[in-house]
């Protein structure tokens, strides 16, 4: 199989490493009053740095994998991006709800561009079959957002809107990600739904989310009403340090200049 990161390391090595030459090369003055080896040397000598320096710069990791299936057998794969050294682990779910999934290419744009300097998973889509169905819920009929643990009640039956299932963590989408986050502990969360356009504040750190919605050009807005059983509740009462958040796509499909302005907010976010 032909190897694109490796090509693609080649040639940006290459692109560093001609201006390196370059000015590595004497002016007309200087030739004529050094020798032609000292000139070799110099160009050795700056050759070798650039070769060190290329060969001690770690590019991004990429690191696929599969968490788990989804009721309907589908895989839930995660992608790991960046430094694995990072500080700062973040998290990016692309779709929970499976006809609100406009996330996935903001997703789709930080696996294919990854930061070089921070710990992100993303995860394109956490709720493939209702993806493929056109439903809010996943495969069972069970709203996926109303399933988590914390301030979990029962509420309505299959395919209801909101049906949260039969007991907390029902579903195997939501053990999944459970599971996973609990072994990830990202310091910023952000899952995206639609079609609200707006950031959702949440109970979590208020510093980030406002430097989010600021960045994508967003409200920052606490909604009414309550939310028994989301993923983000969960997550800001089990670590409460951290910060998980909603963000409200607009409706329909995202322009390219849309998809690349979420996704520098989501690296910048915690930075």
């Amino acid at each position: 199989m032909f190897n694109y990161r490796r090509l693609r390391a080649f040639l940006v090595g290459w692109m560093l490493l001609v201006p390196l030459l370059l000015a590595a090369e004497p002016s007309a003055a200087t030739a004529i009053e050094g020798s032609r080896s000292d000139r070799h040397v110099d160009v050795g000598r700056s050759v070798m740095r650039a070769r060190s320096w290329l060969l001690s710069a770690s590019p991004p990791v990429v690191r696929r994998m599969v968490l788990g299936h989804s009721v309907l057998g589908r895989p839930i794969i995660a992608f790991r991006l960046g430094d694995p050294e990072s500080q700062t682990t973040i998290l990016v779910v692309g779709c929970i709800h499976g006809n609100e999934c406009a996330g996935i290419a903001i997703a789709r744009s930080l696996i294919a561009a990854p930061p070089a300097d921070i710990d992100l998973w993303v995860i394109r889509n956490l709720n493939p079959d209702g993806f493929r169905a056109g439903t809010r819920q996943n495969g069972r009929g069970v709203d996926l957002n109303r399933n988590f643990p914390f301030q979990w009640r029962p509420f309505g039956r299959p395919w209801d809107k909101e049906y949260s299932g039969s007991h907390p963590l029902s579903e195997p989408e939501d053990r999944i990600a459970r599971r996973w986050i609990a072994r990830v502990q990202p310091d910023v969360s952000i899952w995206f739904h639609q079609p609200l356009a707006l950031v959702v504040r949440s109970a979590g750190d208020i510093t980030i989310q406002r430097r989010f919605a600021k960045r994508v050009g967003l409200p920052l807005v606490r909604l009414k009403g309550r939310y028994p059983g989301s993923v983000t509740s969960w997550q800001n009462h089990w670590h409460p340090e951290a910060a998980a958040f909603v963000v409200e796509l607009p409706s329909g499909s995202l322009s390219t200049v849309a998809v690349h302005r979420y996704a520098n907010a989501i690296v910048h976010a915690a930075r």
